[in-house]
């Protein structure tokens, strides 16, 4: 590990200019996440949790002032951490993190260079309870490039360039749904399992998952592993585990009508081949 957030890819490598972590801690605990719990010690910063004055022990389920509850604490507290925070070694791997309220992205797909871009720009996820005052349910939000207040430049500007360095490095790029399975978080479906997002993790690094078989995923015409170690074969695809009561059909619809309504304010500068990297109805 190099970094919880802000890297850079050069000519040289990657690095981290961060220099800490910055952690979600409600319902923290040692069997979860065990490095970020034994991370919180003298030199950590806990913000906004409840804790005993007597004993100073925090309960990290208690929501009494907000269900955002974090902690900062440097990277050195990580014990899988390069010092300094540099490699010269490019990366094999991109990964495109989501988190999919609807549920009806897979948990992983293969992305080509053209929807690595389109997903990029999209930047895509889900507003969770708690991150934001008056956020009580899942919403589906869009910030171009993941970073969108910050972009000095039109987001196919960055696209390109990620775009141009994962061809040069010959990197694989990947769309990580953390998010829920099943069905959608407010017609019982449940959050994708760590276990299983960490399997997927693993197979990726390991290079497994690159010569797993694929199918392609209607609508958003994504590239979907049939089998991947450590996970079942019907969470990878939300077609054959779909449980909910709304029609699944229906709910990857509305999601690709959001991503095309979204995408239309960058259409000026993306190429055609990126804009039809995106889902189609």
């Amino acid at each position: 590990m190099i970094g919880d957030d802000e890297h850079c890819w050069s000519d040289k490598g990657i690095f981290n200019i961060e220099g800490g972590c910055y952690a979600k801690c409600i319902g923290l605990s040692a069997e979860k996440e065990p490095d970020i719990f034994n991370a919180i010690k003298f030199g950590s910063i806990l913000e906004n949790v409840v804790f005993d004055p007597e004993t100073r022990v925090v309960d990290y389920d208690d929501t009494t002032l907000t269900e955002n509850t974090r902690c900062a604490y440097p990277i050195e507290y990580i014990e899988n951490t390069k010092i300094p925070c540099v490699s010269t070694n490019h990366p094999s791997n991109i990964i495109l993190l989501t988190c999919d309220a609807r549920g009806v992205l897979p948990p992983i797909s293969k992305l080509s260079s053209a929807q690595t871009m389109y997903h990029f720009i999209s930047g895509y996820t889900s507003k969770m309870a708690g991150t934001e005052q008056g956020v009580t349910e899942p919403q589906a939000t869009f910030s171009s490039c993941f970073a969108q207040p910050f972009l000095a430049l039109h987001p196919m500007r960055y696209a390109k360039m990620l775009a141009e360095k994962m061809s040069q490095h010959n990197t694989n790029a990947w769309l990580l749904n953390t998010g829920w399975t099943g069905a959608g978080a407010a017609t019982g479906g449940k959050r994708c399992p760590l276990k299983y997002t960490r399997a997927i993790l693993d197979a990726i690094h390991n290079g497994s998952l690159a010569k797993a078989e694929y199918e392609t995923y209607e609508t958003f015409n994504l590239q979907v592993p049939t089998s991947c170690d450590g996970v079942p074969a019907e969470l990878l695809n939300p077609a054959k585990g779909w449980v909910g009561t709304a029609s699944l059909k229906e709910e990857v619809t509305k999601l690709a009508e959001l991503f095309q309504e979204n995408f239309k304010k960058y259409s000026d500068e993306a190429t055609e081949e990126v804009q039809q990297a995106g889902p189609t109805i």
